[in-house]
């Protein structure tokens, strides 16, 4: 299994669902394009939250992701 939270060449997999299927053959049927990393479209930080909790930065990575609804 990749590293998940900084992989070094995250456009190379897809990461829709568990299987990281390679980029060029998506196997589980999740789309006709890849789903891209985290790190891809907010950047190097995007899982840093700071000490004081996730409100406390006026970061807009951090608050995109703790104000996400969660998934169902």
């Amino acid at each position: 299994m990749p590293n998940i939270f900084h992989p070094k060449h995250p456009e190379r997999i897809c990461w829709g669902c568990d299987r990281y299927c390679p980029a060029d053959n998506l196997s589980c049927g999740n789309g006709t394009i890849r789903t891209p990393h985290p790190i891809e479209l907010l950047g190097d930080d995007w899982c840093d939250v700071p000490k004081d909790g996730p409100m406390a930065s006026d970061s807009p990575t951090e608050s995109i992701l703790t104000t996400m609804p969660p998934l169902r």
